[in-house]
């Protein structure tokens, strides 16, 4: 970038030798310091317009939820991908767009916009039950479901929870089921002569372990937690939809999935539309405001440069080995 001047020779005849040498030292240290100098500007430029960058990401991010337009809107809160706590599909993040959608008195009515294939029940759980609550707290304003994509296993138990449910004839809609799957690696390490040693305080705390046998009253054990969580999954449907559902089919608690003119028929949901077309004609409010509570700016910036690496490695040590997902 900066082009130094070759050094100049200097005659060893020359009687005025030992000056030349010095202010050749002299010359070259002050043309050091001018070229460091150069190089400081540049460093602090670039650290100043760093620092301004992320301070202006930070306040642009920190807002979170805005409040809204005064003129008669319908609310959208998005819920996309997998239900999890640390997802942006969060129980916490989801929570916080409808409390301040059904704050809006502005709001004709409220979207929850879902395309997700399920995740924690307990998640889910947490979105239903504020959904009810603030249903039951806001008579005046209307919760509709509408599933785009897929709206499957936990995706669906937050929709059962809205006034009303919307899909395209050909989402994919149901999936009322829980599963908690692994691996059992106990013939292939014999076979490799590996010897496992896994030592434990309780007598079953290993039972989901994939290098130890499978107990049959540990088997038998953790299908009765399954089917509990799933008998809770089911009362919430029957509790969201109520006599709109056709139960004279024996697989909807069963964990088959259905498009949406099957969903249709299965009372599952209430009609076939999207987004748009519930706020333009269900709602009446054409005008769609996103109440979504995103991660902020400057927090998704340092995620993405690899600073949750440190996340991921705090989250291999757990005291749980098969997680439950609604799916």
């Amino acid at each position: 970038m900066f082009n130094r001047k070759p050094k100049s020779t200097i005659d060893p005849t020359d009687e005025h030798r030992d000056w030349r040498l010095i202010e050749s030292v002299v010359s070259d240290v002050l043309a050091e310091q001018k070229t460091a100098r150069r190089w400081g500007i540049v460093f602090k430029s670039l650290t100043f317009v760093y620092l301004f960058a992320l301070l202006l990401i930070f306040k642009s991010g920190s807002i979170g939820v805005e409040a809204g337009p005064s003129d008669p809107h319908t609310a959208l809160v998005q819920i996309n991908g997998v239900i999890a706590a640390d997802k942006d599909a969060s129980a916490n993040a989801i929570v916080s767009g409808l409390r301040a959608a059904f704050k809006n008195e502005h709001a004709k009515g409220v979207i929850v916009a879902i395309n997700s294939p399920g995740g924690s029940p307990v998640q889910a759980g947490y979105i239903y039950d504020e959904i009810m609550r603030l249903r039951k707290q806001h008579p005046q304003t209307k919760l509709y479901a509408v599933i785009s994509d897929l709206g499957a296993s936990g995706g669906y138990y937050i929709a059962a929870a809205a006034d009303e449910i919307y899909a395209d004839k050909a989402s994919l809609v149901g999936s009322i089921g829980v599963t908690g799957s692994g691996f059992g690696f106990v013939d292939s390490m014999e076979k490799l002569g590996v010897e496992r040693r896994h030592f434990t305080a309780g007598e079953h705390k290993a039972f989901l372990d994939p290098f130890s046998p499978l107990k049959e009253g540990e088997k038998t054990f953790w299908l009765k937690v399954l089917n509990s969580i799933h008998d809770q999954f089911v009362t919430a449907v029957k509790r969201g939809r109520g006599d709109r559902l056709n139960t004279d089919s024996g697989q909807l608690f069963s964990g088959l999935i259905w498009n949406g003119q099957q969903a249709l028929e299965l009372g599952l949901i209430d009609g076939l539309g999207s987004a748009g077309y519930v706020a333009r004609e269900v709602i009446g409010a054409e005008e769609v405001v996103d109440y979504s509570n995103r991660r902020p700016l400057f927090e998704e910036l340092f995620r993405k440069l690899g600073i949750a690496v440190g996340e991921g490695v705090a989250g291999s040590v757990s005291i749980s080995q098969v997680p439950l997902q609604l799916r």
